[in-house]
Parts: structure tokens; C-alpha cells; sequence
């Protein structure tokens, strides 16, 4: 989803919602490698009924990751994607329903963005090949050092899209790793499996959404289900708050800012393309043997609590004194709706609305504050009151004018701060570091300097370093022979020394006086007093909230409307909008794989279409030829970087297109043909699931006709099956279309085709709790804990609120003390720390802390244990020693132990002899840690 920084924003309001996953790693006995057994219960105290998968979340990173090397083909990407779901299948481990979704054609709301992602991709590929062969030639002038340039053909990341050869082989590979995991892995054995692939139109994402709201409403649909989906995108927050559904959790990956990325031209990790210097790589391990791995920790994963996030939402947004009764549910839903003003898939954010600026806690301010005249609430299952909204919007229009102005306050206070840090920084940094063996070396550090990597470019760094304190003169600055002397005497500053980077020219300036009248003329190319224009994007923008929101809560509303801006109208414009929308056409259909293929890519994608079809694409002469421009420029609008800038590309005619295409589709193969057609569903079970027989009796008499699941027989599902052509059928040699991986030969996994229930046209799905739904335990800490009397609240870690707490006893403290270094430095912080006041109540007294060699600081961090206070107290000068002797008189087998050994005598005689004959050989001979006192520094009964 469009959202920048909103999960960061969320996760820092709502800290509580983030759960870390607990993962079971695969073990290795005898060199064979042990798989983890799913079937057991899930380590993260919690168990989950369906896993839903967003694959092209899986799919992306998996093809072309960002902090590790590239798979070298295609089959070990699809290696890369079975391995990646095994480890969510791992950590998650449904019972009932797994659910993969690959994102197929799309509606043309989404259309716009895919298509400026691929434009900026193809745009940003061909920058980057200019760059490296740029920088690359200067390096080698220098004398650096470089690998060959290797030529290999780049993965093109845009053939992820619907309708390519990759997504068909990808669908095929899945199918035959499902059928391999039903068959062999203990924990899949009752799941029912739907697969969703790209033939199938509609994103990963409200597919899985779509699935999920017609089965909450059948009757035999169990309120209580326990979701877990995957994925990365922000909107998948705001669809699981939308199902209502009290038990949802998201798993996704847990972001690590600052990864380690392999530079493109030497290959080697901590600075950029820019800043590559052309320096031999070091020797990775004693025989170079971890050359091509990079220094990065597997990826960990976070369960997000859709559950607490309700709970956070409900003290939030609970009012007193309303005219109408207050429903959570219906505020939750309002929240939603207000988060599509900072930004989705389908919306461009309104200007004055920034998240990173508190734009939603001002958005829920005014809604608290507005809701009272409303009469009610703004949405209703997907359904927008724009009386209402109106009221929000305008409350926002009086603040834009303040917004704008604290915007550029805040923007020059950061850039204030950033230069003084700046300045900081050069201060305190050495003009000059040289490396190699003349690189200073840190004091005790082992080992010598290190051999310089390349002589000709360390001679090259030190004489240019000398040549610069030459030219310097005694009061720091460079001569004038250098710089050159300016105009009013001085020196003139180079751009490389120049304390700010230049800043693009905002044309606009929100933050002075006619910053609508600027608005409307540089970005819309009209003028603000053009009443009708405004109210034209004004039109178009209320219906885009319209079509969202009833996207989020009932399906695809229309495959055809898109917004055809690239630039939102103001809040302080939506004025007298209750009439501006009435319905959607009803009856559009989506794109076939093939033109939106034609609808999304550059011309440099071409190759992934049939040939006649990509000289539209490239022929001067084509009809459509201004749909595939070759360079297009980039509105930063207001934005630092090029990638959060608006991309102004032309808007693709519907019309136009499909009728240039009229000509080329006799050109189409028998496999283009059926590319480009729209596919089903497929329902996976194996032999083991109740559903089994079923199926294998409707192949047995080769129904024809759509039949209805039992859904006694399938947990509770309900849907329509229908015959497969390509099924798999048991008893049937399942070929694998990876060759590193092994045929199927003994398969009992069944496939069939499967559709969702299907409703009549204008049903509305409620957007509430279900009968029978149970909410989970509270998790937040309720507000009037401290004046009910309950004492001390223990907050809950994870999902099992009955979770005991950790504790160490007597005998961890014994191992403590025992498998403590004994050599280490005990000048830490903590050294000396005691143990917490808990583990010493009742337990006798502490260890005097002023004795210097007291086993408080000889034991471990924790100091002495809770063992040694209760049951031996030794006596230090005066301290009372009777639990010492109360020992010793029992004549206890510890006792006897400690005054025997080896070679006779007590322990106190044993002790002097050794520290006598240590004398002898030298106080430091072998030792690293201080030595014990002398013998009457203690005093032994």
C-alpha cells in the first residue's frame, strides 16, 4: 500500500501489537539433516487455523534479494520460494486451510502505480548500467583495482507480473510442491491447500480478502477461526482490521534498517557504487572459502496482533456524550477509511496530509471533535456518507494554511540540525587515514598491520594528501593558487566542500501567500479561479474514496475507474460533495493477462510479449506509440529522492488500446492463447482428509457440472468444485518441473478446481462481529488497575496471557557460578551488581560488598547465589558463623569432601601448600586472572 513509514508510525504508537516469532530450526544427526515436525504444537504458544499467504511478497525478495547474492536461474529461485514458505509454514503451522495467493490482473485503480513502478524500474536498470560503466572507467584511471565485468543477463523483475512465461512456471512449480509436501511432510497431511495464481484475476492480497468474507457468511462458518496472514504491505493491516474477525494476527518480516548490500562493482560490502574506491577484496576465511556470502543474519519474523490493535483503537477512540450509541466495530471502520487521506494503492495523499507529520492523530482529533455533529458514523460495511466526511475535510481546509507553514518550519530546523551535525562530524574526523599497514592500529589489538591492497592507489592517496597540506596555509585554509580568489577576496568553496546539498526548485512554495493559485498552475496547468476544473478532480477524488473503501469491504466495486490525476485537490475544496456520487457501472469486466502486460510495460519489457504485439510498443507508426514513452520526467514534488516523486506518465486509453490490439490477436500462439486467458482456483487435499473420497468419486464418474462442498467434510468450507484437465490425480507420476528435484512417483494428493461462494448481485457483506465470536483475553493494561486493587500488573509477553515468568532457583545460580569465566575482567558495570532483592528475601544475609575479594565478586554477574547465603554463611572477622559450623557438625558428605583429597590434609593446609608452591614458580606463571590474598585476609572455622 502506498503508506510511507506507516508501519513504523503504527509499531511506535502501538508497541504492544509486535510479537517476535519463536522458529524451530531443523537439526542435523550423523551429517543428515533432520526436518522440524510441524505436526507438533506451535512453539509460539498459540495455534492457528488458516495461514494465508500474499506470494508476490514471498515472490520478489526470493528472485532478486537485496542483501545476499542473486540466484543464478530460474530454478533456484523457485528453490528459494519453497524454502521460504517452509520456514512460514514452520513458524506458523495451520490446521486447517492454507491459502496462496498470487496477484493476478488488476483493476485499473492499481493499473496506474504498477505501471509507473515498471516505467521508474526500466528507467532506473538503464541509469544505473550508465553509472557503473562511468564510475568503473574512472576507478581503473586511478589504478584501482576491479573484477572483470562479467556479462550476465539481469533479471528482469517486471516478467512478475500476469501473464508472462515465469508466472506460468512458477503456478506449475507451486502445484508440484504442494503435492510433494502433502505427500511426505507428516504436518500437511490434513490441510486443505488453495492455490490462486496469476490466472486467476485480482490481487494476492484482496483475493485472499474476498475468500475471507464470503466463507464469515455461510452459516457453517466457525466465528472463532484463528487467521494468520502474510505479508509485507501496510494495507494489510487495515484488511485485517476489516474483516472483523477477533482473532487475526499478520506475520511478516522484521525490518532491519542499514543492511549490508554488496557494492555492483567490486562486489563487496560497506560503501556504494559511488563511493567504490577500486581496492582489492580481502581473503574471506583462511582459503577465501566465504567469498561470495555476505556478513548478514537470517531474516527474523514478527506476528502483528490485529487483536491488541483493536483494543488500542477502542481506548482511543471511545467518546463519551454521543448523540447516538457508540459501536467500536463502526469507529474501527472510520479509522480505516481516515487512513486512505494519507495515501493508498489507488490515491495520491492530500497535500497537507503527511503521516510522518501526525497526520492520522490530527485526522482522529477533528473526528472526536466533529462526530458529535455528524449524527453518526462515516462508513457502513464499505458504504461512505459524504455528508459527514464533508465535515472532516473542511475541518482539515482551516488548518492547511497553519500546516504548510509549520512544515517548512520543521523542514529548516531538520536541515539546521543536519549541517551543525555535519560540522560536528568534520571536526572531529582526521583529515587524512592512511591504510594498509600504515592505518593506525587500536592498542592490544592482536595481530599486525595489515598489507596495503593496492600500492599504486595508497602512493596515489598519500602524495595528493601531501600536496594538500602544502597548500595550506597557517591559519587552515587553502592557498588561493587552489580555490581561486573570489571576487570579494576570499576563496571560493568548492561544490564537494559545500556544507548543504543542492535542493530542487519548489515552484509551489505551500508555506507563502496564493500557494492554491501556484498549485493548481504548475501541477494541473490551470487556474485556481477555473471553479469547474476543481470541481472536476474534487469529483474524481470522492469517488476514488468510494471506490476504496467499498474495494476493502465488499470486492472490486469496478474493474474500470481509475483517478485520472497524478495530483490531489486540497481538503479546503471539498465543498457541497454529498451529491458528487451516485454508483458504479455495473458489469465491467477485468483485463486479460496479455493487455495488462500491454496496459503496465515499458518498451523495454517488450520481450516478454508476442513479437507483433511489441512493435506497438516501438514502431513510430503504432497507433498507441505515445503510451511507451522513452524517457519521462519525474515530479519530486515537494520530496527529497526520485522514488517518492510523482512519475508523469500518459494515461492509457481503454479504447485505444484494445482496439490497436484487435489487429494482433490472430497473432497469438496456442500457448500465448491460453496465457491470456483467466483461470480457477485449485483445492489441494491428501489422501488422509475427509474430503478425499469425494473427490476421487467425482473423477470417477466425470461430473460435468459444479458440485457443492460437503463442508462437514472440510472444516467447515464452503465452495464449488469442478473438474481439473491438468489435475493431480493419485496413482498418477507427478513430474517435477525443477530438474534439481526429484518426480513424484508414489503421489495420494488429489487436485480439483474450486470457486468461491457466490452471491447475488448488490449484496452487501456486514462489516461486523459474528454471533458466537469471542474476544481474546485483554492484553493492554486496563486504565483503572491501580484504584481496583489488584495489585501489581504483569504485562503479557506473546499470545499465552497464563505464560509463567522466568526465575532463576538455587541451582541455576550454582551453574552460574560454576560456568562463569573465571578470567575475566571484573571492571564492567555491572561487576560488582548485586542479584535483585527478590532472589535475597528470606534466603539469610548478603556478602558483605566492602570485602574486596568477597565471592560476591569472584562469582558470577549475578553475584553470590541464593545456595551459598541460606545453607553455608562462612564467617568474615565477626560475622556470626554458625551455619558454617551447624555444617561441619552434621559431618556431612560436602563437608568431608572439602577436608579430603588427594593428598590429605584440610582444605585451609591444602590451600597455603598450593599458594606456597605457586611462590615458587612465579606469581604470573599461566595465570590471567588476579591471584587470592593472602590467608589472613579470610578467616576459616
Amino acid at each position: 500500500m502506498g503508506v510511507p513509514a506507516f508501519f513504523r508510525w503504527l509499531s511506535r504508537k502501538y508497541a504492544s501489537i509486535i510479537v517476535h516469532c519463536l522458529e524451530e530450526k531443523a537439526k542435523e544427526c550423523n551429517g543428515v539433516r533432520v526436518p522440524v515436525d510441524t505436526s507438533k504444537p506451535n512453539p509460539n504458544e498459540v495455534e492457528f487455523d488458516n495461514l494465508y499467504l500474499d506470494m508476490n511478497g514471498i515472490i520478489h525478495p526470493c528472485t532478486h534479494p537485496e542483501d545476499k547474492a542473486a540466484p543464478k536461474n530460474e530454478d533456484e529461485m523457485m528453490v528459494a520460494i519453497f524454502e521460504y514458505i517452509d520456514r512460514l509454514y514452520n513458524i506458523v503451522r495451520p490446521r486447517k486451510v492454507l491459502y496462496m495467493a498470487i496477484d493476478g490482473v488488476a483493476p485499473r485503480a492499481k493499473m496506474n502505480q504498477q505501471r509507473s513502478r515498471r516505467f521508474r524500474a526500466s528507467k532506473e536498470g538503464v541509469e544505473l548500467t550508465e553509472e557503473k560503466s562511468r564510475i568503473r572507467e574512472e576507478v581503473l584511471q586511478r589504478g584501482g583495482y576491479l573484477p572483470p565485468d562479467e556479462v550476465k543477463e539481469r533479471f528482469d523483475s517486471n516478467c512478475i507480473t500476469p501473464g508472462t512465461e515465469f508466472m506460468e512456471n512458477l503456478a506449475k512449480c507451486l502445484r508440484y510442491y504442494v503435492a510433494e509436501r502433502q505427500n511426505n511432510d507428516p504436518g500437511w497431511k490434513n490441510i486443505t491447500v488453495i492455490l490462486s495464481d496469476a490466472s486467476v484475476p485480482g490481487e494476492g492480497e484482496h483475493k485472499i480478502m474476498d475468500y475471507i468474507r464470503r466463507q464469515r457468511a455461510q452459516p457453517n462458518h466457525d466465528p472463532n477461526t484463528h487467521h494468520c496472514l502474510c505479508g509485507a504491505d501496510a494495507d494489510l493491516i487495515m484488511l485485517g482490521l476489516a474483516t472483523h474477525e477477533p482473532n487475526f494476527t499478520i506475520i511478516r518480516e522484521e525490518f532491519k534498517p542499514n543492511k549490508p548490500r554488496p557494492c555492483g562493482l567490486c562486489g563487496q560490502v560497506g560503501h556504494e557504487i559511488k563511493d567504490c574506491q577500486g581496492i582489492a577484496r580481502e581473503k574471506q576465511g583462511e582459503h577465501d572459502q566465504f567469498a561470495d556470502s555476505l556478513p548478514c543474519s537470517e531474516q527474523e519474523f514478527i506476528f502483528i496482533r490485529i487483536a491488541v490493535l483493536r483494543e488500542y483503537l477502542e481506548r482511543e477512540l471511545t467518546m463519551a456524550s454521543l448523540p447516538f450509541p457508540f459501536d467500536i466495530e463502526r469507529s474501527v471502520d472510520d479509522w480505516v477509511f481516515m487512513c486512505f487521506f494519507v495515501g493508498n494503492d489507488f490515491l495520491p495523499h492530500l497535500p497537507s496530509l503527511e503521516i510522518r507529520e501526525g497526520a492520522i492523530d490530527r485526522l482522529v482529533g477533528i473526528y472526536k471533535d466533529v462526530v458529535h455533529k455528524t449524527g453518526g458514523y462515516l462508513t457502513e460495511s464499505g458504504f461512505v456518507n459524504l455528508e459527514r466526511v464533508e465535515l472532516i475535510m473542511q475541518a482539515v481546509g482551516v488548518a492547511e494554511d497553519n500546516i504548510f507553514k509549520k512544515r517548512k518550519e520543521d523542514d529548516a530546523s531538520f536541515k539546521r540540525r543536519m549541517k551543525e551535525k555535519k560540522k560536528r562530524m568534520k571536526a572531529d574526523k582526521p583529515a587524512f587515514l592512511p591504510s594498509g599497514q600504515f592505518a593506525p592500529q587500536a592498542l592490544g589489538r592482536r595481530g599486525g598491520p595489515q598489507p596495503v591492497d593496492n600500492p599504486r592507489h595508497a602512493a596515489f592517496n598519500m602524495r595528493m594528501h601531501g600536496r594538500d597540506q602544502q597548500n595550506m596555509t597557517p591559519t587552515g585554509s587553502r592557498d588561493a593558487s587552489d580555490g581561486g580568489p573570489s571576487p570579494s577576496g576570499g576563496v571560493k568553496r568548492k561544490a564537494q566542500d559545500s556544507d548543504s546539498e543542492p535542493e530542487p526548485e519548489d515552484n509551489i512554495r505551500l508555506w507563502e501567500e496564493g500557494w492554491k493559485q501556484r498549485y493548481y498552475k504548475n501541477k494541473f496547468d490551470v487556474d485556481a479561479s477555473d471553479e469547474k476544473f476543481r470541481r472536476k478532480v474534487v469529483k474524481s477524488y470522492v469517488e476514488g474514496l468510494c471506490w476504496v473503501l467499498r474495494y476493502y469491504y465488499q470486492g472490486c466495486a469496478s474493474w474500470k475507474w481509475y483517478f485520472p490525476f497524478h495530483y490531489a485537490p486540497f481538503a479546503s475544496d471539498f465543498k457541497d460533495i454529498k451529491g458528487m456520487f451516485t454508483e458504479f457501472e455495473l458489469g465491467t469486466k477485468p483485463f486479460k493477462p496479455l493487455e495488462q502486460l500491454m496496459s503496465v510495460f515499458p518498451a523495454a519489457s517488450g520481450n516478454f510479449l508476442p513479437v507483433s504485439w511489441q512493435k506497438l510498443m516501438t514502431d513510430p507508426n503504432s497507433s498507441i506509440i505515445d503510451f511507451y514513452p522513452d524517457d519521462f520526467a519525474i515530479d519530486l514534488n515537494g520530496k527529497k529522492y526520485a522514488w517518492q516523486g510523482v512519475a508523469l506518465l500518459p494515461f492509457v486509453d481503454e479504447r485505444r488500446l484494445r482496439a490497436a490490439l484487435e489487429e494482433v490477436y490472430p497473432d497469438l500462439s496456442p500457448d500465448e492463447i491460453k496465457r491470456n486467458s483467466l483461470g480457477s482456483d485449485l483445492l489441494f487435499i491428501g489422501k488422509h482428509h475427509p474430503l478425499c473420497d469425494f473427490i476421487r468419486e467425482l473423477y470417477r464418474v466425470n461430473s460435468t457440472e459444479s458440485v457443492d462442498i460437503p463442508p462437514e467434510l472440510c472444516h467447515g468450507i464452503k465452495g464449488a468444485l469442478d473438474l481439473d484437465e491438468n489435475a493431480i490425480l493419485p496413482d498418477k507420476i507427478v513430474k517435477s518441473p525443477v530438474p534439481m528435484l526429484k518426480d513424484i512417483t508414489h503421489n495420494s494428493v488429489i487436485s480439483i478446481k474450486f470457486k468461491d461462494p457466490q452471491f447475488q448481485e448488490g449484496f452487501v457483506f456486514k462489516a461486523v462481529l459474528l454471533p458466537g465470536a469471542k474476544l481474546p483475553p485483554k492484553v493492554l493494561k486496563p486504565g483503572d488497575w491501580e484504584r481496583s486493587g489488584r495489585g501489581s500488573w504483569r504485562p503479557q509477553l506473546g499470545f499465552n496471557p497464563h505464560r509463567q515468568q522466568v526465575h532463576l532457583d538455587q541451582s541455576a545460580f550454582r551453574a552460574l557460578g560454576h560456568n562463569m569465566s573465571r578470567d575475566r575482567q571484573r571492571d564492567g558495570v555491572y561487576s560488582s551488581a548485586p542479584p535483585p532483592g527478590a532472589y535475597n528475601q528470606g534466603r539469610g544475609g548478603q556478602l558483605p560488598p566492602s570485602l574486596p575479594y568477597s565471592r560476591q565478586q569472584q562469582g558470577s554477574l549475578l553475584g553470590p547465589s541464593p545456595g551459598y547465603n541460606q545453607q553455608y554463611p562462612r564467617s568474615y572477622g565477626n560475622v556470626s558463623s554458625s551455619g558454617w559450623n551447624q555444617m561441619q557438625s552434621h559431618g556431612s558428605a560436602y563437608q568431608q569432601s572439602q577436608q579430603r583429597g588427594p593428598g590429605g590434609g584440610n582444605y585451609h593446609q591444602r590451600y597455603e601448600e598450593r599458594r606456597d608452591h605457586r611462590g615458587r614458580q612465579g606469581d604470573n606463571s599461566g595465570r590471567k586472572y588476579p591471584l587470592p590474598p593472602t590467608s589472613g585476609r579470610y578467616t576459616w572455622n
